[in-house]
């Protein structure tokens, strides 16, 4: 699932984009209120984290253009403006949830969670693919009925994959989405990460999953 945090203090972003990486997001931040508006409308996300108090146009604007695009994308107001006319203005401008700074992350991201469960942007509890089950929320992964002890970068590696089953992903998409490096220099990286990930996944059974695709990249599919 893809977030877009709009939010101008550098620390609050920085925080929010590792804790919600931690947890198989995919990320992006940006710090001004219109060019988080133009990213919002470009690119497809399943929810919105949004500032109020932002450059060049604040929270309200934002949220107020995004809604004549996007009626039904889940935005969360996560600011400092605790008055009950700020919650009131937010939520009927369209705000899906409204929290206060300062702020538990674990609250956080259960109403994250929360969001994204709901109506038409709620993902399959479980993927299938063949004999794997892939739980995003328990942070679980089952082949033929045996658990896959997966390390953070794994299951987030894995998660990518059963989400683009089918489809194959190259290394600079693979190095961007999981390690956040927009650069081919560290995709080793991947290959690395892949056969560690084999050696979980596919080497303890006959049907492998992963598949190399010379020159492009991988791809998890039943074969």
């Amino acid at each position: 699932m893809r977030i877009l945090i709009i939010e101008d203090e550098l620390k609050t972003a920085a925080f929010l984009k590792k804790g919600l990486g931690e947890n198989s997001y995919i990320v992006d931040c940006i710090h001004d209120g219109q060019e988080g508006l133009f990213q919002a409308q470009t690119e497809p996300y399943d929810l919105i984290i949004l500032d109020v108090m932002l450059p060049n146009l604040d929270g309200w604007g934002v949220l107020a253009a995004l809604r004549q695009k996007s009626p039904h994308l889940p935005v969360l107001f996560l600011t400092a403006r605790d008055g009950v006319d700020d919650r009131v203005k937010g939520l009927e401008l369209g705000a899906d949830d409204y929290l206060i700074k300062p702020f538990a992350f674990s609250e956080l991201l259960a109403r994250v969670r929360s969001l994204l469960r709901r109506g038409e942007i709620r993902e399959p509890e479980v993927i299938r693919i063949g004999d794997l089950s892939i739980d995003p929320l328990r942070y679980r992964a089952i082949r033929a009925d045996r658990r896959l002890e997966l390390t953070q970068k794994e299951f987030a590696l894995l998660l990518l994959l059963a989400r683009h089953t089918g489809e194959v992903l190259s290394r600079t998409l693979i190095s961007e989405k999981v390690w956040d490096m927009n650069f081919d220099s560290d995709i080793n990286t991947v290959d690395v990460a892949i056969r560690r990930l084999r050696r979980k996944l596919d080497d303890p059974y006959e049907k492998k999953l992963i598949h190399s695709v010379r020159g492009v990249g991988y791809v998890l599919e039943a074969r």
